[in-house]
């Protein structure tokens, strides 16, 4: 699919600032793919909540609601769209199960 990912580490308070620190890693450095993802058997999902370019939002309807999720693995280049329905009834029953 190609495309890019960036990111940046952004301790959350002065303790992680200070390990970051002390194990080598530069705040101010912005991260690529590559020191992001180390190997060739990596993993992607994403689940969309509202539409986008990519992925459809969570659908809601009488039985419950449908959301549309995308897989990937570096690996074999599988690419996967999963549709899946959640039922309310089911949900509620099982939330009540494991509630104790």
């Amino acid at each position: 699919m190609g495309g890019q990912i960036l990111g940046r580490l952004h301790p959350r308070n002065d303790e992680e600032k200070k390990a970051a620190i002390a194990l080598g890693y530069d705040l101010t450095k912005v991260l690529t793919i590559n020191d992001l993802v180390s190997g060739d058997d990596a993993f992607f999902a994403a689940t969309g909540l509202t539409d986008g370019e990519l992925l459809r939002g969570v659908r809601y309807d009488a039985y419950g609601a449908r959301s549309h999720s995308l897989v990937m693995r570096s690996r074999s280049g599988t690419i996967r769209y999963i549709e899946t329905h959640h039922r309310h009834d089911r949900l509620t029953a099982y939330s009540s199960d494991n509630a104790n």
